[in-house]
């Protein structure tokens, strides 16, 4: 099917982005507690409230976990409901966000990438978001403003399907305070892509039913089981979701994305804004005959390891730059790349590196230096600091 281009375009800052999928998604209920960098999110989905542009209940609250607490009244009563959010804030919320998941709420937040304090920080690492990874949620790391946009429509249609909420994320200032030219979609193609919302199960006085009840031990496991199994079932989702946004609005992304990988002998793995970077690395180091390729992780939960496998079969080495800690142990995405590479046979060389913690720059030089570290070395090593000062 030949894609449709329609559309506004617009220059806009990443969390207005936000702003907008949130809007075309005709969200019913907002809850959220500012805290930067994501303030501007809701700041201006409070002004559509105002003036009409969106229908929606705006719901100001105290605390974000407040916040979350009110989207899980809301989606039990059969809303669509939006919040965002940032570090600490995505912290204060952890309780609230194991009963939206275990509630099969299919609720939507987008989360600015903060660094954790302390020490106090407002710029980009990814442990807020990894802090959560085993909590139910969906993750999507977004690269530019554009697939910002796109990935909060494709979050809906994926979490409504499933019934386990989503969490998008883009890295603090990189993408939240930047502006960029975006395609801001009609609307009509966005409601034929996202019809309203109709759950099955909701809180209604003409049809009771019981929510959050005490399930015991008989019980308790297989409802965990369901949702892992709709988590696996998300992939599925992802994939068809994105393909029919393609067929709509000319934009896919993929749960990954090689570039150059094909032929590669070592393929660099990057998400979140580090891939822009990345690929004209990519590109400077192939003009000069270097046998290197890109790996960009795009929906980390539920975690792809098959197409993982696939992307990396035919490398000898595999650099992970991990924007994060998991102290004691390593980068995080390289874990999970390690833990879905354990079984295959002739697995690649994996090398971890975790750089740019609390918004350091990952630059050109940078991204060179751990390739030409990664080529120079044969045997791996789990874990390797970049540009710490010693």
């Amino acid at each position: 099917m030949t894609p449709t281009l329609t559309g506004t375009k617009k220059v806009v800052t990443g969390n207005h982005a936000v702003s907008y999928g949130a809007m075309l998604a005709r969200v019913q209920v907002i809850s959220a507690y500012p805290i930067t960098p994501q303030t501007q999110i809701v700041e201006l989905l409070s002004e559509m409230c105002a003036n009409g542009t969106l229908r929606a209940k705006f719901i100001k609250v105290e605390s974000e976990h407040s916040a979350m607490a009110a989207l899980v009244g809301a989606a039990s009563a059969g809303a669509r409901t939006f919040t965002a959010t940032s570090a600490h804030g995505l912290a204060l919320m952890h309780e609230m966000l194991h009963w939206a998941a275990g509630a099969r709420l299919p609720i939507v937040m987008a989360n600015v990438n903060r660094a954790m304090g302390p020490p106090w920080s407002v710029w980009t690492d990814q442990n807020d978001s990894l802090s959560q990874r085993d909590v139910g949620w969906m993750q999507v790391y977004c690269e530019s403003n554009q697939e910002v946009l796109d990935t909060v429509i494709q979050a809906y249609k994926v979490a409504e399907t499933v019934l386990m909420p989503a969490m998008l994320v883009l890295d603090a200032f990189v993408l939240s305070h930047t502006a960029e030219q975006i395609e801001i979609p009609d609307q009509a193609l966005v409601d034929r892509y996202l019809p309203p919302y109709q759950p099955v199960y909701k809180l209604d006085v003409s049809d009771p039913r019981s929510f959050g009840a005490l399930a015991p031990p008989d019980l308790y496991m297989e409802l965990r089981y369901k949702m892992h199994k709709a988590m696996e079932d998300a992939l599925t989702e992802w994939a068809r979701a994105d393909e029919e946004y393609y067929e709509l609005f000319g934009r896919r992304y993929g749960l990954i994305e090689p570039y150059r990988a094909d032929d590669a002998d070592l393929i660099l793995v990057t998400s979140g804004t580090v891939t822009s970077t990345a690929r004209d690395v990519i590109d400077e180091l192939r003009a000069a005959g270097r046998r290197v390729g890109l790996l960009k992780i795009r929906v980390f939960r539920p975690f792809p390891a098959q197409l993982v496998r696939e992307a990396l079969a035919n490398a000898q080495k595999v650099a992970v730059i991990d924007r994060n800690i998991s102290f004691g142990m390593g980068g995080i995405f390289a874990q999970e790349i390690k833990s879905a590479l354990y079984n295959a046979p002739d697995r690649p060389l994996i090398f971890g590196f975790v750089a740019g913690l609390g918004g350091r720059d990952i630059t050109p030089t940078v991204i060179r230096e751990i390739i030409e570290y990664t080529e120079s070395r044969d045997e791996p090593e789990d874990l390797i600091w970049v540009g710490v000062k010693r």
